[in-house]
């Protein structure tokens, strides 16, 4: 491989200076440009990997030409003519600045090629463009590509200062010899190399979140708002947005699981868990056997028939998740809709359409305009509702029919992406099949599903416009071609990915166990970003996208829409069925302990825990090697924290990083044992 440092036309002088800590090499370079500093790391972990970062500190003020892509595979004469191979995949949109590529002539293995955008955002902010697909290539000219301000631009706007020193390129590059078994392996593999380049990176600091107030606070707002519900048929339903869109049953159903979760997390079930689920039965169609989109007096705007495709089986995923916690009634619905769920997958050959005609499968939308393809990971979720009809009924029929819809997925490779919550559910689908058939290959599908995940991540935290007031660090768009993250898919992924974890054993390749928990680490630091009360008025966006209502600061619902490109938040709506990420979060993060006077906050997955005393307490994390979590001890109300000590399976007594009378921070490895004592 050869890896452009700095593109310099005309004379250039170059000397090697001391290096500083961490780095084997250490340039500098001077040009008519100005001063080129290029350091160099080889990282300690297990896959070779290499990182060169280039800073340049103009000689005057510099307005950046065009450069070519800055990598080149290269065959035994050095030429990149003679190389042979392809790409797997590139940077897709602004999420994780990634090219993933086989060299097979000559015989060298897998290369990640991954841009460290956050290092870039001095850069980009200066010369006013956006780092939109600016890694990938065609062979044999691939890397990063500077993006450059368009030429109507003025100078005064877009170019460098002198003087002052800004990153080009900060580029990681992991290494894997011999070429990948299978699409299974080639996920695996990339999942791995990313992992080194995470573990490479500098990230974000996550902050405390107090999601049990938010919960409170939307609990009050989904009852007491006049823009979050509607009477229909004696029954109170949900709004999709503020004050507007018709009743779904989607909808409705993330709402009552959500509060579900937080009736078992609190004692108790909450009123409006029963006020919600009240009016489920208009939902469905006695005719059809199945459950509607809409309810039977739809407006006339609405085509009643028309359903997406993931639209049909989420709804019985959520059924199927009351109906495992003991609810009958849920069972009941879930299992009298399932069959024609079956049938939609059957006729359909397991290759669902975007959208379609539930009375007679006629197809509206085919595929994507995007990329001219279906839903193609609808076949992970109707893979998980079969496993929970199996789990319910013991009937090998749902076993079959999920085997069937993940088999079909089979070949997609990183296309098995559409939205990201169907993708993720997809995974826990798979973990979910090997442990109950034994066969590896549903373990080595699921890294198929979370290799596209990960490709459509935002592993960088951007600064740009807007994006300075809110957090996009481990972000995921929401469709496979959308400009923005969405909370729904957000904490839906949360849910699923929990799951996946929990099935999970020593076998997961470790830095699948690592991306997921960090996911799911910053998804409680970015969600807070959703709601517009943690926004500056100025970005958030005026108008919304028409039929969906408007934004009121005042309530404690979440916007759709944050952008790492820093356009305004809020532009498609506030989802009031986004809600139920407060409740998700609260129930995960917070953890009750009987008898003492605080809850234990975690931003990982508990494996387990064990009281071991009266006042004493082992808890076993089970995040990321090399990772730390966040751990604090919050008082309980009208309590008082005394003495706390946690200390490390070592014996190592841990010092909290922050203390005060209401909580106690502590920053902890993110897998191990660790051992909890008060007074």
């Amino acid at each position: 491989m050869a890896l452009r440092a700095a593109y310099l036309v005309g004379a250039f002088t170059c000397k090697a200076v001391k290096a500083e800590p961490g780095e084997i090499a250490r340039l500098e370079v001077t040009s008519s440009l100005g001063l080129h500093v290029i350091a160099v790391r080889a990282g300690p972990h297990a896959l070779e990997n290499v990182r060169v970062t280039v800073r340049l500190t103009p000689e005057v003020s510099t307005s950046i030409p065009f450069m070519p892509r800055d990598l080149y595979p290269l065959d035994a004469n050095d030429d990149p003519l003679g190389a042979g191979g392809s790409i797997e995949v590139g940077q897709r949109g602004l999420n994780v600045a990634v090219a993933y590529l086989h060299i097979e002539e000559p015989s060298f293995g897998d290369v990640l090629y991954v841009q460290n955008l956050t290092a870039l955002n001095d850069y980009y902010r200066a010369t006013g463009t956006k780092p939109d697909a600016v890694v990938g290539g065609t062979w044999p000219e691939l890397g990063y590509m500077i993006p450059t301000p368009e030429d109507d631009t003025p100078a005064c706007e877009s170019a460098l200062e002198a003087g002052v020193e800004v990153t080009l390129p900060d580029a990681i590059l992991v290494f894997r010899h011999q070429a990948p078994l299978h699409e299974r392996d080639s996920a695996r593999r990339f999942l791995q190399m990313l992992g080194i380049a995470y573990a490479t990176i500098e990230r974000p600091k996550v902050e405390f979140r107090d999601w049990v107030k938010r919960a409170e606070w939307t609990l009050r707002d989904l009852d007491n708002a006049p823009e979050a519900t509607i009477a229909h048929y004696g029954h109170r339903y949900v709004h999709p947005y503020t004050n507007a869109e018709y009743p779904d049953i989607m909808v409705q159903m993330s709402i009552v699981t959500a509060i579900h979760d937080w009736g078992k997390w609190c004692g108790s079930p909450h009123p409006l868990e029963a006020e919600f689920k009240a009016g489920l039965e208009k939902f469905f169609d006695p005719e059809l056997q199945s459950l509607r989109r809409y309810l039977p007096n739809v407006g006339d705007d609405k085509d009643a028939d028309a359903v997406d495709s993931w639209y049909l089986y989420h709804p019985m995923l959520n059924l199927g998740i009351l109906a495992l916690d003991g609810d009958e009634d849920a069972k009941v619905l879930l299992l009298k809709s399932i069959d024609f769920g079956i049938r939609a997958a059957q006729h359909f050959k397991y290759k669902w359409p975007i959208q379609y005609k539930v009375t007679d499968f006629t197809v509206i939308t085919d595929t994507a305009e995007a990329d001219d393809r279906g839903q193609t990971d609808v076949g992970g979720i109707y893979a998980w509702v079969m496993l929970q009809a199996f789990e319910l009924t013991d009937d090998k029929r749902f076993l079959d029919e999920a085997r069937n819809a993940i088999d079909t997925a089979m070949g997609l490779r990183f296309k098995v992406n559409y939205q990201a919550n169907l993708t993720a559910w997809g995974a826990a689908a798979c973990m979910r099949l090997w442990r109950i058939t034994n066969q590896t290959v549903y373990l080595e599908q699921s890294y198929v599903y979370l290799a596209s995940f990960f490709h459509n991540c935002v592993v960088w935290e951007s600064d740009l416009d807007h994006a300075a007031h809110y957090s996009t660090f481990m972000g995921v768009s929401c469709l496979q071609d959308a400009p923005y993250m969405a909370i729904y898919e957000c904490f839906d992924s949360f849910v699923a990915f929990e799951r996946y974890l929990r099935d999970s054993g020593p076998d997961i390749e470790p830095a699948a166990r690592m991306l997921i928990s960090e996911f799911c680490r910053y998804a409680l630091h970015r969600g807070w970003y959703y709601y517009p009360d943690a926004l500056p008025a100025d970005a958030l966006a005026s108008d919304q996208r028409e039929s969906n209502g408007h934004i009121d600061r005042k309530l404690s619902f979440p916007v759709e829409d944050l952008y790492p490109g820093g356009e305004q938040a809020g532009q498609v709506g506030q989802e009031v069925y986004g809600a139920g990420a407060a409740f998700i979060f609260a129930t995960r993060a917070f953890h009750p302990i009987e008898g003492a006077p605080f809850q234990l906050y975690c931003d990982h997955f508990i494996r387990s825990t064990e009281r071991t005393g009266d006042r004493s307490l082992t808890i076993i994390l089970d995040g990321g090697e090399r990772c730390t979590a966040d751990l604090s001890i919050v008082r309980s109300k009208r309590r008082k924290l005394g003495k706390v000590t946690i200390s490390t399976a070592d014996g190592d007594i841990l010092r909290p990083h922050n203390a005060s009378a209401d909580r106690i921070d502590y920053r902890v490895p993110a897998s191990g044992r660790l051992y909890l004592r008060w007074e």
